[in-house]
């Protein structure tokens, strides 16, 4: 038994920012369709192994004080990514043709060789670090989520713009964010809000990651 074929009368389309939970990303803020607000700082890193005794002590008291002075939610986000040095592998292609030398050149083909090779045998890793900072629609003084698709009012007895939103979560956010920066000089770590053209990027990557450098053939 054949099933009828059923033809629309207009052509499937969406997109997929339609799935996404974020609406807008706008003055150093990630606005999402919910209402909610999140602001987020990355964070410089700091190798512990390398300290000494006295100095992990008096990381990992910095780091138990900071817990206990948070009175409000954090996220602390560890982004692993593999590190694509096809750029300086180019540089020493060009560093290459300068010598003249044959043993000299014979050297830097050993170690372009030694760099491909690790990077084909093994995941070197480059990590990034964030702490996020929501403000969450219950702020506002609402029980329901709403959507954020522009400055105007959504939805019936939700009189709140996207102007108004923004406002409401700097104030609420920014002194959060002047402590945890304060606690984190403590522990000898920087910490620095992404600025909007940074927070795209971010977000572009985490959905649209590049392929592994195996498979992309930098290496071949």
């Amino acid at each position: 038994m054949k099933l009828p074929l059923f033809f629309p009368d207009r052509p499937l389309s969406t997109t997929t920012q339609n799935h996404l939970p974020i609406a807008e990303i706008f003055e150093d803020l990630v606005l999402y369709k919910n209402g909610a607000v999140t602001l987020i700082l990355e964070s410089t890193s700091l190798n512990f192994g390398l300290l000494s005794e006295n100095e992990q002590e008096a990381v990992i008291a910095g780091y138990a004080g900071l817990l206990n002075s948070l009175t409000f939610h954090i996220q602390i986000v560890v982004r692993s990514l593999q590190k694509d040095i096809s750029n300086y592998l180019i540089l020493l292609d060009d560093a290459e043709k300068s010598i003249s030398n044959p043993k000299l050149t014979e050297i830097m083909r050993g170690y372009k060789k030694f760099m491909s090779d690790s990077i084909k045998k093994k995941n070197v890793l480059s990590k990034k670090f964030y702490i996020v900072l929501p403000f969450t629609q219950y702020e506002l003084g609402v029980s329901k989520s709403f959507s954020l698709p522009g400055s105007k009012q959504t939805q019936p007895g939700v009189p709140y713009t996207k102007a108004y939103v923004v406002r409401k979560a700097k104030i609420a956010l920014y002194p959060k964010r002047e402590h945890i920066a304060r606690q984190a000089r403590r522990l000898g770590l920087n910490l620095r809000q992404l600025k909007t053209d940074e927070l795209i990027d971010l977000v572009y990557n985490i959905y649209n990651p590049e392929p592994p450098i195996k498979e992309r053939g930098i290496f071949n």
